[in-house]
């Protein structure tokens, strides 16, 4: 499967953007995709993870309640609505697949196989 993320750019702290991950090619029976973040010189971590074919989608705790993962299953397109911004969450954000992945790992970068390009958020004002 081949993932293509969008929609980053600049936005002051307490606003909003929307990421799109549009996935191509593969399967998409048993397949979860996730939203992953990297800050410079930190380590990427975990943002939101859905599986495709259903299922309360997955948060980080640190974007619980402001961050939204959801999907757009006509357009094969998983996305990531961020409200409420903050400086911290600036970070080059990827989407990811993974398939056959239990739920106790949907926060596990290395159980995901797939790789999108990543597209730069940065929060400032």
């Amino acid at each position: 499967v081949q993932l293509q993320a969008s929609g980053g750019g600049l936005v002051q702290p307490g606003g909003s953007l929307r990421l799109s991950c549009a996935a191509s090619g593969g399967t998409f029976n048993d397949i979860t995709l996730g939203w992953f973040r990297q800050a410079p010189g930190k380590e990427r971590e975990f943002v939101a993870a859905m599986r495709w074919s259903g299922g309360a989608p997955y948060h980080a705790e640190s974007v619980k309640g402001r961050f939204t993962v959801s999907k757009d299953s006509a357009k094969k397109t998983m996305n990531l609505q961020m409200n409420n911004v903050r400086p911290e969450d600036t970070a080059v954000y990827y989407c990811a697949a993974a398939y056959r992945l239990i739920h106790g790992l949907i926060d596990r970068k290395d159980r995901y196989a797939h790789w999108g390009q990543g597209t730069q958020v940065t929060v400032s004002s």
